[in-house]
């Protein structure tokens, strides 16, 4: 029987970290929430990835955690969710969620930490803690609001209900939603657009996004310093492609 795991590749600029228990709808064990953040580490230090995506193995992305194989106190597991979620939210460089089928409970959790959500139609999400009596870390509740808003968090948390992607895509959830068997072409064709981009533009825009707003004169001197902003208006006018060294 395949084990559990995290699976990571590299090829063209992305890193792709795929969740694997086939068995049970790709839910994660106490060991695939404790080794993200160290894969993702990885990743943020290699030079070569300029963007990462998470996706599922198969039909599915994640169905939440799976509680009967974590074998820690409650508390413990809540923990370990929470960390490895801020580690996907702290990724230095831009990542997105590639969705198939379930994206329940943890996996939930792990698609809102993503910069940005693809889906394929038939997807659905749900955040579920109301059907287990679990209180949702405030963390994981504020970042829910900021993408969807406080009535649709609400509505989400209090029900435990599951959405499909036409509301998700309506209520701000996901970006993008695929025809069936789009999704992995589209995924190809928007993450190759995000590495031709500036690295520095990217870096100071999730900053930014995140809410820090002590941080202008550091990424003015880091423009400045990088050359970056000179070289992208210098291929503007030369009509060709820039080539960006901020972080390589």
């Amino acid at each position: 029987m395949e084990q559990p795991q995290l699976e990571q590749s590299v090829a063209d600029g992305v890193a792709t970290l795929v969740i694997s228990n086939p068995t049970k709808r790709n839910a994660m064990t106490a060991g695939m929430w404790r080794a993200l953040p160290e894969l993702l580490d990885s990743s943020a230090a290699d030079p070569s990835v300029r963007v990462l995506v998470l996706t599922g193995a198969g039909a599915t992305f994640c169905a939440g955690a799976d509680i009967s194989s974590l074998g820690e106190p409650g508390d413990e597991q809540q923990s370990l969710a929470v960390r490895a979620e801020e580690a996907l939210a702290a990724f230095p460089k831009p990542t997105l969620a590639a969705v198939r089928g379930y994206c329940v409970g943890g996996g939930s959790q792990l698609a809102a930490a993503c910069d940005l959500r693809f889906a394929e139609e038939g997807a659905l999400f749900g955040v579920t803690p109301a059907k287990l009596g679990i209180v949702y870390p405030s963390s994981s509740t504020r970042r829910l609001v900021s993408l969807v808003g406080p009535s649709a968090a609400k509505y989400l948390l209090f029900s435990g209900e599951l959405i499909d992607t036409e509301r998700a895509l309506r209520t701000g959830l996901v970006d993008e939603v695929l025809p069936a068997g789009e999704l992995g072409k589209r995924v190809t064709e928007f993450t190759r657009i995000l590495a031709s981009r500036s690295q520095l533009t990217q870096a100071a825009a999730k900053e930014f996004a995140a809410g820090r707003t002590d941080r202008d004169a550091y990424w003015a001197g880091q423009a400045r310093d990088s050359g970056d902003t000179a070289e992208g208006i210098a291929a503007f006018l030369e009509r060709r492609a820039p080539r960006f060294t901020y972080g390589v």
